[in-house]
């Protein structure tokens, strides 16, 4: 894989999304139409864990793929060298989540592209903790004007 990597100022600049909806912290590589790594550090000041669960804080399944989608985004993005437009969730397939991720986790977000066709984007997505796989899932994203 290359060794590209983009901080959270370059993120910020590609994704519309803002606290506490931004999901990812760093790309720790991208292969332009095949791969990227990127990481979220969880902490227990994450806002969800108030509710989710109050005595036993648990990362929100949900939140875990929407991390995914984030870094399949910045993949579709930096691959298709555009600029002043944005990637659009499309839909998720076969999520299925394995482990618990804590306060205190490292998620590393892998995904590959699988198929590429004009604006329309699929990705294999995996989530890990300490190397082992906590979720993974089939997404769609398409690119299209702000």
């Amino acid at each position: 894989m290359a060794d590209t990597t983009i901080d959270i100022n370059e993120i910020i600049e590609i994704l519309p999304h803002r606290y506490p909806f931004l999901l990812i912290d760093r790309i720790k590589e991208l292969e332009p139409g095949k791969r990227a790594r990127g990481i979220k550090n969880v902490t227990i000041n994450e806002p969800f864990f108030q509710g989710h669960f109050p005595c036993h804080p648990i990362m929100p399944g949900v939140l875990i793929v929407e991390g995914m989608a984030q870094v399949g985004a910045i993949l579709a993005f930096k691959s298709s060298n555009v600029k002043d437009k944005v990637v659009y969730f499309m839909g998720i397939d076969g999520a299925r989540f394995r482990r618990p991720v804590f306060p205190g986790d490292t998620i590393e977000f892998v995904l590959e592209v699988k198929k590429q066709r004009g604006p329309i984007w699929t990705f294999k997505a995996e989530a890990y903790v300490a190397e082992k796989l906590v979720a993974e899932a089939e997404l769609m994203a398409t690119i299209k004007e702000r």
